[in-house]
């Protein structure tokens, strides 16, 4: 059983989990900074799939998801990913603006 808990612990500090913010989000954004939209909405999956067939386990996954070190991982990792993606979209204008001079437009 613990290493059932452990588990499901993990994949929800893997997936992590903001239900109502899932809902009101496209995952296909072409200009979406933010890469945990899509495990968003899988953990949202998992926890309305899991809640139906058990309510207590999926009162346990949002326990679950709401402690402080499940709470402090994710938001780090959105930090991160969202430096990342200002990194890479402005190296993308870069190389866009220099293949412009490279072809003399």
């Amino acid at each position: 059983m613990l290493q059932s808990r452990v588990l499901v612990i993990a994949l929800i500090l893997l997936l992590s989990t903001t239900l109502p913010e899932v809902h009101s989000k496209s995952v296909f954004e072409r200009d979406r900074r933010d890469w945990l939209v899509v495990p968003d909405a899988v953990a949202s999956y998992v926890y309305e799939a899991v809640n139906k067939v058990s309510p207590r386990v999926g009162q346990f996954l949002v326990d679950a998801a709401q402690t402080p070190a499940v709470v402090a991982t994710r938001n780090f990792l959105i930090r991160e990913t969202t430096k990342l993606s200002i990194m890479a979209e402005q190296l993308i204008e870069k190389i866009k603006n220099l293949w412009t001079r490279v072809r003399g437009y």
